[in-house]
């Protein structure tokens, strides 16, 4: 290990990599909780803002109210779906309001992380903006990076896609200036992206169409309804009002969750019900918005004050419900034998997953592959010392497991220098190794394309607590905060040597 003898450009306490929402939720809970603590946040864009800097699509906006995406800490006083540029702003009032801006390092692209088991410590090597490498270290590393690669989104191949003369473009990657005005625009797709993108477009476009293979569940609710409309009239103060709308949406979704799994049937009628009023009778709600599988087995997309089905039924899109059979010069033909003409064919068709944001991990020189891995909790990973990965839920609002995580990683990091520990490693007991074993997210639960395409990447999780990712936030937010760190799951340890 004479890589672990070389002498670092900077130490610190923890590393942060990333500086979107999970990131600076761990500034404000490390700046809170352990004041004394000295971290850098690593981001590799010149601004803060992750999936907000990354996508610049056409009316991009959440898919999540902001009172829960946003920080319990710092009251949102919007609408609750928030634009993008909405949302940075807010974002950067955050991270002045903490402080936290002189601790990141833009520009700072991990490339791999390297754990050296006698001084405890991290190597964790970065790119700066110029092409420099230098090492830093770490006695701990948090990684806030998101699980998608920001660089390229999922685009299935199709054929005959180089005989198309258009623009294909993936949302993720839009480009600036591409104008969409008096053109032919296909959509494929029928998530959130493509109910934000295709409002956006309407009107604008000479011909605006979203093909979709199936359909999906859509959420249409009004930004500002009564309940809001009177809580605006009492001049709360801030706090307060934001601490009553989160709870609110909060308890809608907790409710709306339950009624999935035991009355699947009845929300599906609802939803269906709720787009066949917004497009009227004479619409083919069943072809088109009438999906075949459960609520909530893949997101339902939220679509304020109907902004979708304004636009289909005012005629500025029109839904086709079938398959690519190819491209060619001017557009698709598709299964049935139907043509679409395009000037600009969009993908809106996913993500790529990552885990650690691609950052190559070591221990002690070897690489450590995370499908090979449990987690601990779904914050942790077997065999990964000094190492938490922030994953939100697909269910509720990612940044509500960011701000838990948080929390359980500042407690063990004082347990860790109150019992004069230097490492804490998940490791499976004798009586764990015959537990049932299964994917990080369970399909059975949550079957959305972007997650069954990458469930060969991500960890493994058991059948028992602490190896198991719920993706239940009502119960983490009761199980983490109360988990016991000597229940023989994590191993402590002391350096042999603390020269960093």
């Amino acid at each position: 290990m004479e890589h672990c003898k070389e002498t670092p450009a900077a130490h610190f306490d923890v590393l942060i990599i990333g500086a979107g929402i999970s990131g600076i939720d761990a500034a404000h809970h490390l700046n809170t909780l352990r004041p004394g603590t000295s971290y850098a946040i690593l981001e590799s864009k010149s601004e803060i803002g992750g999936t907000w800097r990354t996508h610049k699509f056409p009316g991009i906006r959440s898919d999540s109210d902001l009172f829960t995406f946003g920080f319990a800490w710092k009251p949102w006083m919007g609408v609750p779906v928030a634009t993008a540029a909405e949302i940075l702003a807010y974002l950067e009032e955050a991270v002045d309001e903490i402080g936290a801006r002189e601790k990141i390092k833009f520009d700072h692209k991990v490339l791999q992380a390297d754990w050296c088991s006698d001084s405890c410590v991290w190597r964790v090597e970065v790119e700066d903006g110029a092409g420099n490498v230098q090492t830093l270290t770490c006695g701990f590393l948090w990684t806030c990076a998101g699980y998608y690669n920001h660089a390229k989104g999922y685009t299935p191949h199709w054929a005959g896609m180089d005989d198309f003369i258009g623009t294909l473009v993936h949302p993720q990657c839009w480009p600036e200036g591409l104008k969409t005005e008096g053109k032919k625009v296909v959509l494929i797709g029928s998530g959130a992206t493509a109910a934000t993108i295709l409002p956006a477009l309407a009107g604008k476009a000479a011909a605006l169409t979203m093909l979709q293979r199936s359909p999906t569940y859509y959420m249409a609710r009004p930004q500002i309804d009564e309940f809001t409309e009177t809580l605006n009239a009492l001049d709360l103060p801030k706090e307060w009002y934001h601490e009553i709308m989160r709870r609110r949406f909060l308890h809608e979704s907790e409710v709306f969750v339950e009624r999935t799994k035991v009355e699947p049937d009845v929300v599906a009628a609802e939803l269906v019900g709720v787009a066949r009023t917004h497009l009227g009778d004479d619409y083919d709600v069943e072809t088109h918005f009438t999906p075949s599988y459960a609520p909530w087995k893949q997101r339902v997309a939220r679509i304020p004050d109907g902004d979708l089905f304004t636009a289909i039924r005012d005629g500025f899109v029109d839904v086709v419900t079938d398959e690519i059979e190819r491209f060619t010069a001017t557009g698709l033909v598709l299964k049935s034998g139907k043509v679409l003409d395009a000037d600009i064919i969009v993908s809106a068709t996913g993500l790529n997953l990552t885990m650690f944001g691609d950052v190559v991990l070591k221990v002690d020189g070897s690489v450590v592959d995370p499908a090979k891995t449990f987690t601990h909790r779904g914050v942790m990973f077997s065999g990964l010392p000094n190492l938490a990965n922030v994953f939100g839920y697909f269910r509720s609002s990612w940044t509500m497991r960011a701000g838990l995580v948080s929390a359980y990683v500042c407690r063990l990091l004082e347990f860790m220098e109150t019992m004069d520990i230097h490492a804490v490693t998940p490791q499976l007991r004798d009586e764990d190794g015959d537990m049932a074993q299964g994917p990080w997210i369970d399909p059975e639960n949550f079957n959305a394309g972007y997650v069954m395409r990458s469930l060969d990447i991500m960890p493994r999780q058991g059948n028992k607590q602490p190896w198991i990712m719920t993706q239940d936030y009502y119960r983490d937010r009761v199980d983490l905060p109360a988990a016991d760190l000597e229940d023989g799951t994590l191993v402590f340890e002391r350096a042999k040597t603390r020269s960093a």
